[in-house]
């Protein structure tokens, strides 16, 4: 089984319960005062289904899926729309890890770089496009 695999398998044990979600933003938004201010306004409920889409994106990029989305993604994230600096892309991938540790029960060190290696190519393409 290859990599994108492995993650695919791994995020559909995580997306059971939709306190997968909640944590990340806990663990995201307590990373970076920075960060958390940025959700004050949000409706996060709406929040933790873009999450939800975002990642599964990622997923089927890496699995040879058209980047299309993930380009749109990185364009209302620059530094003309929402201005998501690119360095809080690693405190983002951080706290993904983190609560995939968390809820993934399946969770290896194997799986975790698993998961380094998937994210890349997506996280750079929308940080790329800051």
């Amino acid at each position: 089984m290859n990599n994108t695999d492995l993650v695919f398998q791994s995020y559909g044990r995580c997306c059971r319960k939709d306190e997968f979600f909640v944590d990340f933003y806990d663990f995201f938004m307590s990373s970076s005062d920075a960060i958390r201010n940025r959700f004050v306004d949000t409706d996060m409920a709406a929040q933790r289904h873009l999450l939800r889409n975002g990642v599964m994106q990622i997923i089927l990029v890496a699995r040879g899926m058209s980047d299309r989305k993930l380009r749109d993604l990185g364009e209302s994230h620059n530094r003309h729309n929402y201005d998501i600096k690119p360095e809080w892309y690693d405190l983002w991938e951080q706290s993904l890890l983190k609560t995939v540790r968390a809820h993934d029960p399946e969770w290896t060190p194997e799986l975790q770089q698993a998961w380094r290696e998937v994210l890349k190519p997506g996280i750079e393409l929308i940080r790329g496009v800051y």
